[in-house]
């Protein structure tokens, strides 16, 4: 998966979505040509088979409040989540909190994100779908679809009341933080000017991690200095730690998600 803290160059965006997206995505979000499209396409069939009504009969079970009777599998759950679906704001907020605990479960964590994509999306186009940075709109989706997915990923198990604005919100963080690196390293300036220009995008970054110095979080803090600031793999920081690379890594995205994003 993709550490929060990592800065993934655009073409690069096929390996960002091989490890951030299960793998019955992969085809789906690594094509550019018609990254959306695909998803529905995909979703029409995965969201009626039988593993997809085994998991939601499982999650209806264990989520008698959301009032899910009379509907057959993840596919009407995506339905009724629309906003035309019949159910209010509120009782498509509590749905989304519910699909967000469950979303260990890899068709629960596909219908999660099937129901964020118009949010997904939003994103990017508030962010210009990394106009000037990015020359194909679709990569920037496909980048976004694979952060989501992290994040769903991330935050599988956890009670957000607000679990839709929740995700969006982070998502716009590290979508942001992405494209400005890219900007910094296509930017065909010298390298004074380069360097300049990096320190004032990561200065907010920097400044969070230098207030955390004599914290609990210092170490932590350290560590995604290294990682950021001094372009060190996983693989070296992990080392020098004397910790597993696949630890390291998720302590590191959930203290970017409590402390950076």
């Amino acid at each position: 998966m993709i550490t929060v803290v990592r800065n993934v160059p655009t073409r690069s965006a096929v390996k960002v979505a091989r490890r951030c997206v299960p793998s019955p995505l992969l085809a789906v979000m690594t094509n550019n040509s018609d990254v959306l499209g695909q998803l529905r396409q995909e979703w029409r069939f995965t969201s009626h088979t039988s593993e997809a009504r085994h998991s939601f009969r499982e999650f209806r079970a264990r989520h008698p409040e959301v009032r899910l009777e009379g509907l057959d599998d993840l596919g009407d759950v995506v339905d009724i989540l629309e906003v035309r679906g019949g159910r209010n704001v509120v009782e498509r907020a509590d749905i989304v909190s519910a699909l967000l605990l469950e979303a260990g479960d890899a068709q629960i964590h596909r219908a999660l994100l099937q129901t964020m994509i118009p949010g997904i999306v939003s994103v990017c186009r508030q962010l210009k779908f990394g106009e000037g940075i990015v020359e194909d709109p679709s990569e920037t989706v496909g980048v976004a679809l694979a952060m989501a997915s992290e994040l769903m990923v991330d935050w599988a198990g956890e009670s957000r009341q607000y679990a839709a604005p929740d995700l969006l919100s982070a998502l716009r963080g590290r979508l942001r933080r992405w494209l400005l690196k890219e900007k910094a390293a296509r930017a065909p300036i010298s390298a004074a000017d380069h360097r300049h220009g990096a320190a004032q995008e990561a200065s907010p970054l920097l400044s969070r991690l230098q207030s955390l110095r004599g914290s609990p979080y210092e170490r932590l803090a350290r560590l995604t200095y290294a990682r950021v600031f001094e372009g060190r793999s996983l693989r070296e920081v992990a080392d020098d730690d004397h910790s597993s690379p696949v630890a390291l890594q998720k302590e590191l995205q959930r203290f970017a998600v409590r402390f950076l994003v």
